[in-house]
């Protein structure tokens, strides 16, 4: 066969999962199926093991799948499948673009086998212990999500924004403004450091995180040093003219002794299009062992346009994420005092709890993208340090949509299992609390009622107060704690009804067959 098809099909097969994978955390209008999310999330690698280990169902055992093509043909998960790995690739040659000076030309580098062996290590043994913090951070498609999540998907909303705002002034309405929550720029920064890291390390060293940092991509390198098919170089046919070592991103090649860094190789099959005489081949071949790897040679001096070529791009990148967090509605507010003593934070339905939750979930984002409230957002310390990032309930950003199950069918780790929308709408996740001293029936004397209005299940009911006043109650058993109540509430900073999470979600018991009819009646959340 001609081995630089290899290529050619990597690059196509790549192309395919970055343009679905960015489109899925980027669909602001929530157009995609879900059926085409699951089919081209199956193979990630984490969400994958993460979502078997679960449910335990060779259903969500992609990962077994990437191991066994590791198997056969290396690291092709790292080169055509992982969105990260292929996002890097995309800094790679854009670098390459922009540049003024001649093409940086890669050499091979002493492996850092100590530190991404340790990483992996550690990343494992915390995971046995419960806790998926280290996963969290360093999972490739985890990273991937947030950076899209926050800080692409701004940028793309603002852009969105923008020509809205422009043709609606010819009158012509195919595009509308969406609106953005704003996160924290406390929370920002995680993912916006971490595309500085992977930006500056593409352009410098190549494919240096997923051989350095990457716990995925350590456990495939194991597993590629004695894969069945391997890119090899012929002695006889080569001439020692070094284009192979200088075309392989992850500095694997060492052209002078002929040999390959299998662990560290990603199978982007550059070598063997550099090469002109035909050395380098993909064969299938007998395991053999790695020899000690040479010592590294002298890092190579960074240019100091780059520099100011990332540093700008990040601040363009960051401004346009600022630009693009557009402001809610203006709604009525009135000035509150009591605190709201909450006891728990609020995990999304189909999770069960936070306790299973939080050793699950890799705060990927994908459900926070999808989220058509924008409730969604994602925790700092609300749940502990080892539940950072992962995503909660916010009801002072949105509510949850009584006939929405859209974040437990998009799920790819299994932190969020499929419930069926009426097993949805009987799921507690927690449950409303009112405080009389916040209520402006109380401190104004004054009517309100949006907190029963928006009830969806009438947990929220009015009952007399002072003269014809009406004030809320509560019914806690058929509360199912989705935020509609805390949401619509006018009070600020403090809510006059908020709702604490249950740390394991129970059923509700559903609603009397009067309130039901008064249900349906009920016209669309108007906020």
């Amino acid at each position: 066969m001609k081995y630089t098809v290899l290529k050619n099909v990597r690059v196509g097969i790549a192309l395919v999962f970055l343009l679905l994978i960015s489109l899925f955390f980027l669909d602001f209008r929530l157009e995609v199926p879900e059926e085409l999310i699951n089919t081209t999330l199956y193979l990630q690698f984490a969400p994958s093991l993460m979502k078997f280990l679960t449910t335990l169902s060779l259903a969500s055992a992609g990962f077994f799948i990437v191991m066994i093509l590791t198997a056969l043909f290396g690291r092709v998960y790292c080169s055509a499948i992982c969105p990260l790995g292929i996002l890097q690739d995309v800094f790679i040659r854009l670098s390459n673009l922009f540049k003024k000076k001649k093409k940086r030309w890669n050499r091979f580098s002493r492996p850092y086998n100590i530190l991404r062996y340790a990483i992996l290590g550690l990343t494992a043994l915390v995971l046995i212990f419960g806790s998926t913090l280290l996963l969290t951070l360093l999972d490739p498609y985890s990273n991937f999500g947030r950076i899209f999540t926050y800080l692409f998907k701004p940028v793309v909303v603002g852009i969105n924004n923008a020509a809205a705002g422009l043709l609606n002034n010819l009158n012509l309405y195919f595009l509308y403004r969406i609106d953005l929550y704003p996160v924290s720029a406390g929370l920002l920064a995680i993912p916006g450091v971490t595309l500085v890291v992977v930006f500056a390390m593409s352009v410098t060293r190549g494919r240096l995180f997923c051989n350095t940092v990457c716990p995925v991509g350590a456990l495939l390198g194991i597993m590629s040093r004695y894969s069945l098919f391997r890119i090899r170089i012929e002695p006889s046919e080569c001439t020692r003219c070094s284009l192979c070592e200088k075309a392989c991103k992850a500095e694997c090649i060492d052209y002078k002794a002929g040999f390959i860094d299998y662990s560290r190789c990603v199978a982007c099959f550059n070598c063997i299009n550099s090469c002109r005489e035909g050395a380098v081949k993909f064969d299938l071949v007998r395991p053999v062992k790695t020899p000690v790897a040479a010592e590294a040679k002298p890092a190579m001096a960074v240019d100091g346009s780059k520099r100011k070529f990332i540093t700008g791009s990040m601040a363009w990148l960051l401004g346009m994420a600022g630009a693009g967090l557009a402001q809610d509605i203006p709604r009525p507010t009135k000035k509150s005092t009591v605190p709201e003593p909450r006891n728990h934070p609020v995990c999304p339905p189909g999770s069960s709890g936070f306790t299973v939750f939080n050793k699950t979930c890799t705060a990927c984002s994908l459900c926070v993208s999808v989220c058509p409230t924008g409730v969604l957002q994602p925790s700092f310390l609300e749940y502990g340090l080892a539940g950072l990032l992962q995503p909660r309930m916010d009801y002072h950003a949105g509510f949850c949509n009584f006939e929405c199950t859209r974040c437990t069918e998009i799920c790819p780790n299994g932190a969020l299992l499929p419930l069926k929308l009426e097993e949805k709408k009987l799921t507690q996740l927690g449950i409303a609390h009112f405080i009389k001293e916040n209520c402006i029936v109380h401190t104004e004397k004054t009517d309100c009622g949006a907190c029963s209005e928006h009830c969806p299940t009438k947990a929220v009911h009015m009952v007399p107060y002072e003269g014809t006043l009406v004030i809320p109650e509560v019914n806690d058993t058929i509360c199912i704690g989705c935020g509609a109540c805390e949401y619509a509430c006018p009070t600020v900073p403090y809510k006059a009804i908020f709702v604490d999470g249950n740390p394991l979600h129970l059923k509700a018991d559903p609603p009397a067959e009067e309130e039901k009819a008064k249900i349906e009646l009920e016209d669309d959340f108007p906020f």
